[in-house]
Order: C-alpha cells, then sequence, then structure tokens
C-alpha cells in the first residue's frame, strides 16, 4: 500500500520520531504542530557582522535559513518510513559560504542565471554589468543577492509560518539601474509545503530574475549521485546554449533529445549521451522551456523523486521557465554539514525562472521592471513519499 504523507508524519509521530528539533535552539510548539521560528548566532563575517539562523518547522518540513543571502542552510522531509533527512546541500559554517559556495541554497539576484558579456541595452541606454563567469555575469555579479545580509521578520499566520526577507539593491550596484526594492517570503503551511513568494519594486526601468538555488538531493545530503532519482519537467522545447552557456536564442523541441524530461525517467539514463549540448555543460544545464508559459498562479512542471527512500518534490510555479542543472561542477572540494564531500552529480538545481540572457532576446518573455510595477512571482514546493 503506498503510504501518504500525512499517514507517514502522523506514524512518525506516534512513535516519536519526528521530535529531533533543529539546530541549537528549540522551537515554539502552536497549534497543528507548527513551531514558532527561532534565531540564533551563526557567525560572524570578517567585520563583525553577525550571521544569524532561523530555525521553523510545520507540517513535518524543518527548515533553516540564514540572514545571510537568504541561504537555505538545511531543510529536513521525512522518507517512507517517517525518518528526517536534510535534502539540501550546505555548510555548517559562514567562512564557507562566503569563500566557497556555489550558491548553496541562496536566494538570486537581481537576475538570476546569464546575462551574455554583462551587457543589455534598456530605453536606448547601454548598461555594463558585473563580470564574474568568465566573461559573462552570473546569478547577479560578484557581490549579488546570495552574498549580503538579509532583514529577517518572522510571522505566524493561521496555521502558516514563516519569514519575511527584505533587501535593498541600490542603484548601480553591480552595474543594474535604479534602487530595487525586494522581499521575498518563506512559508511553511501545515501540509509542509515550502513555499516562495518573490516581490520587488524599483524607481528606474531595470531589468530582474529572482530565483532560489537550492541543491537537491533526496536521498540526503552527502549520500552520493542523484543519477537514479527520477524527473519529469512539462516542457517541450529547451533553450541551447553556445560554449559559455549563453542562450543562442533558438526554442529547440526536446523530442528524439536527452532533454526529453515529459515522461519521467531517471537522471542518469542519457546524461552521458553524448549530446553537443551536454558535453558543452558537462551534463545538463539548461533552461527548460515551460508548456504552460506564464501563469497567474502557481501550476505544476516539475516532480523529482528517489525511489530508495521514497521522497518526492513536486514544484508549481508561474514562471516560463525552469533550470535543471545537475551539479556538473561540484568537484570533491567542498565539505558538507554531515561532513562528507561533494562530488559531480551529488545533487541537481531546479530554479524556476525567467529565461537566462532575457534582456538581449527579444523573443524570450520580457524581465523589465518600470516604476509603478510590482514584480511579483510564486514557486511551491510540495513535498511526498
Amino acid at each position: 500500500m503506498e503510504l501518504n504523507r500525512r499517514t507517514v508524519i502522523a506514524g512518525a509521530a506516534a512513535a516519536g520520531l519526528a521530535a529531533t528539533t533543529l539546530g541549537a535552539g528549540t522551537a515554539e510548539a502552536a497549534p497543528g504542530g507548527r513551531k514558532k521560528p527561532v534565531k540564533e548566532l551563526f557567525g560572524k563575517l570578517a567585520d563583525g557582522t553577525k550571521v544569524y539562523r532561523w530555525s521553523l518547522e510545520n507540517g513535518g518540513t524543518r527548515l533553516r535559513v540564514l540572514n545571510w543571502g537568504g541561504v537555505v542552510q538545511g531543510l529536513e522531509i521525512p522518507d517512507r518510513h517517517g525518518h528526517h533527512a536534510n535534502v539540501s546541500l550546505g555548510f555548517d559554517n559562514i567562512e564557507d559560504y562566503v569563500a566557497k559556495t556555489p550558491y548553496f541554497g541562496a536566494l538570486i539576484g537581481r537576475y538570476g542565471n546569464r546575462i551574455d558579456k554583462g551587457k543589455f541595452t534598456l530605453d536606448g541606454k547601454s548598461y555594463q554589468l558585473s563580470v564574474n563567469d568568465g566573461v559573462n555575469h552570473l546569478h547577479g555579479g560578484t557581490q549579488g543577492f546570495d552574498k549580503h545580509i538579509w532583514d529577517v521578520e518572522p510571522f505566524t499566520k493561521g496555521s502558516d509560518v514563516g519569514l519575511h526577507l527584505h533587501y535593498t539593491s541600490i542603484d548601480g550596484e553591480m552595474g543594474y539601474p535604479g534602487t530595487l526594492r525586494a522581499k521575498v517570503t518563506y512559508t511553511l503551511t501545515k501540509h509542509g509545503d515550502w513555499r516562495i513568494d518573490y516581490e520587488a519594486t524599483t524607481d528606474k526601468a531595470t531589468v530582474v530574475n529572482l530565483t532560489s538555488h537550492v541543491y537537491w538531493n533526496l536521498a540526503g545530503e552527502g549520500s552520493g549521485t542523484i543519477e537514479n532519482h527520477e524527473l519529469t519537467i512539462a516542457a517541450s522545447r529547451y533553450t541551447p546554449t553556445d560554449s559559455g552557456l549563453i542562450p543562442t536564442g533558438e526554442l529547440a523541441k526536446v523530442a528524439g533529445t536527452p532533454f526529453d524530461f515529459r515522461k519521467t525517467k531517471t537522471i542518469g539514463r542519457d546524461i552521458r549521451a553524448g549530446h553537443v549540448q551536454q558535453v558543452q555543460a558537462k551534463g545538463f544545464d539548461h533552461n527548460w522551456v515551460l508548456d504552460k508559459g506564464i501563469t497567474s498562479r502557481p501550476e505544476h512542471v516539475a516532480t523529482l523523486s528517489d525511489p530508495r527512500s521514497g521522497r518526492t518534490l513536486r514544484i508549481a510555479t508561474d514562471q516560463p521557465g525552469l533550470q535543471f542543472y545537475s551539479g556538473n561542477f561540484l568537484d570533491g572540494t567542498l565539505t558538507g554539514t554531515g561532513g562528507r564531500t561533494y562530488r559531480q552529480g551529488d545533487a541537481l538545481c531546479l530554479e524556476t525562472q525567467h529565461f537566462p540572457d532575457s534582456p538581449n532576446h527579444p523573443n524570450f518573455p520580457s524581465t523589465v521592471l518600470r516604476p509603478g510595477q510590482t514584480y511579483r512571482t510564486s514557486t511551491v514546493h510540495t513535498f511526498g513519499v
């Protein structure tokens, strides 16, 4: 008999298996099993700035978040037997996040993914952004949103618990025009869903593309390869790239290629197929053009599952694209929260987004935000067994 998530959580609670607390703090219990966020010191930056970690829990999901970069430092969910494991890659100290991280769990902005040579033109004016990926701009530049302290405001609302995170990016930061005021809300629902709501306003025309860069391994971080994970993506096309992983502008069909995940398959099945796009990316590192396009509310677009543990992740978004990155550049030099090293293919990212390099491709959905407008987008992660 297939067990649903609520049955597993209830059984685990009855057996005393769901009583593990997060971090050093003990969360305050609230009705419905919800626990209010708990704040604790995580470390200090070189200039003495304190970095805090917030721990919260609801519906069997446990989340740890840093005010440094809005980083998800840990996310624990139960397997088919009710046993929790941290399914996101990360570090146990702030020094590694500052010096080494490949965006583990970070909030990405002002623009997620790549912009060709860090250049774009808006309203007839050319802009040069920070270049930090060869000749290209990646994930907001050398000091993107992932490398700043965010203001964090915890909340409980009805049966939900969560955090409001705020950051103001000043005009000219990393070369972007306009002062951008960003608000990101992390919510854990009573069913254990993790919802991210992004908002932003600007005082000058600019471009914006916010996303989350969690590295997933549903068997548990540090447990080894994700090649046996099964993945489905509701996309008939993807955006091929050049050797610098910049989209060519083509919306290519996935049919007949390793990029076809319309029917569930293991990640490892076609990862070594030798397609020229895989060779230059060292695996999968591409944007899938979601069949649903831009929608008014989040719709289901991808499912990831680990047959060994039984854990599943369903992603719903209102965004038009999904970046699937198969952990190609993890090289064994990073040691994670569990004390084990991360090697190539030990995790994957599923980043909801507008397309990479959109400011330079008029045929891509626009990422322009103007004064008087509010950027809004939402992504929901639903966990199950």
